[in-house]
């Protein structure tokens, strides 16, 4: 065996790879991806090598286990490129092969371990690393080509890293033995929701079924070619509205971000009723209650109109909250970004929990109180349906 092939095999079987990238075509006639580039992921079943072909109009990536990265990268290599760099641990090495096949390998100094350790740096506080190309991102102009991201887009990457931190501690709630299914109620131009996918099928290895709905059909049009671009084929988007979106019995996860007013309430009261694990919504525009509450010992609170709107808002929340900790989910209100760059920066996170019967009554109870005490007739209450309040607790029930 020629010696690169032998030093290749270590490098990967001992994870000393930190990147490859295989380039210049043998045949510019054929089909292979004009460029591969190759890091290690660590999935649910241990270290894998992520392989990211790169094809004129979009991108396709396999896991592929660290027992077989090893010969598939030597046989690519072989049959359809002539360089490759690969940056290890120990040092940066180029394979040069000539035209008659004969390999040169060139070792430069390590430029991997300075980036191994501001990538490890960066990894605590952000799902996707900076000036690690992210075909989405780049995509959708939030990223160079080199995979820097742009100082205009700088608050947008920030907001895509924060939502993936508060999908990655809800994991172990979804299933991992058949598809996750997600609907993204209100997905817009879906900067989030490809971030998902990217994080659970590219970096976790899910299988996933993922379907975004909004009523701008020139929007969907946009998001949707570039799903088929990325080649992401178990994302697809529709057209509809939110109350009367029917096609699913069911969902593992229901994302909605920024729906307005009761439009989030109408995506709460759908993830109820087909009981999804995860609910993460991001509200707004909460006018509903704004023209209810009423209470006299509120007057000096409530004759501010900016104050009132404020109060009314978070009131609204407060009423989600408490309505899903009755049908038994666990909840938590989040930062969503810092609130410097805009006011509606709250998110609630709510996970399906074995709660028991007394708890639910209690927090139904809790909420009624609430409820009155603010002369509020909130629509989620509504829509999630008398038949889903909690029972009455029999005496002695714990």
């Amino acid at each position: 065996m020629e010696q690169w092939r032998l030093d290749l095999k270590r490098w990967v079987d001992e994870g000393l790879v930190l990147q490859a990238t295989l380039s210049q075509l043998r045949r510019k006639d054929g089909d292979a991806p004009a460029r591969t580039t190759i890091r290690p992921v660590q999935l649910k079943d241990g270290l894998h090598y992520q392989f990211e072909y790169h094809y004129p109009n979009k991108a396709k990536h396999e896991n592929v286990p660290v027992v077989e990265a090893g010969e598939r990268i030597a046989q690519w290599l072989e049959e359809h490129y002539r360089q490759a760099l690969f940056k290890t641990k120990e040092a940066d090495y180029q394979v040069l092969f000539s035209k008659k096949g004969k390999a040169a390998v060139l070792k430069k100094p390590a430029t991997g371990q300075a980036a191994e350790t501001a990538d490890h740096n960066r990894k605590k506080n952000r799902v996707l690393a900076d000036h690690a190309p992210a075909p989405f991102l780049i995509e959708l102009g939030i990223m160079t080509a080199e995979g820097k991201v742009k100082d205009s887009k700088m608050d947008k990457y920030r907001q895509i890293n924060r939502f993936l931190e508060m999908v990655t501690d809800v994991l172990p709630h979804l299933p991992t033995d058949r598809p996750v299914k997600i609907i993204d109620f209100g997905c817009g131009k879906s900067y989030l929701t490809f971030a998902l996918y990217h994080l659970l099928v590219i970096e976790k290895g899910y299988q996933l079924q993922v379907v975004g709905l909004d009523l701008k059909a020139d929007v969907i049009a946009f998001c949707q070619s570039l799903a088929d671009r990325l080649g992401y084929e178990g994302l697809k988007f529709k057209v509809g509205d939110i109350a009367e979106y029917k096609e699913s019995a069911s969902a593992d996860m229901v994302v909605t971000l920024h729906a307005c007013d009761t439009a989030t309430d109408a995506a709460l009261a759908k993830a109820v009723g087909w009981g999804a694990q995860v609910i993460l919504s991001v509200p707004c525009c909460q006018h509903e209650l704004f023209r209810q509450i009423q209470n006299d010992h509120l007057k000096p609170l409530l004759s501010h109109g900016l104050l009132k709107e404020r109060f009314a808002a978070l009131a609204t929340d407060a009423a989600r909250g408490a309505l899903l900790e009755s049908v038994g989910y666990k909840v938590q209100m989040l930062e969503f970004i810092d609130p410097e760059h805009t006011p509606k920066n709250l998110l609630i996170r709510a996970v399906a929990a074995a709660v028991p019967e007394s708890v639910k009554r209690r927090k139904w109870d809790e909420y009624v109180q609430y409820r009155n005490m603010l002369s509020i007739d909130p629509y989620l209450e509504k829509a999630l349906g008398e038949e889903r309040r909690p029972r009455p607790v029999i005496e002695g029930e714990k």
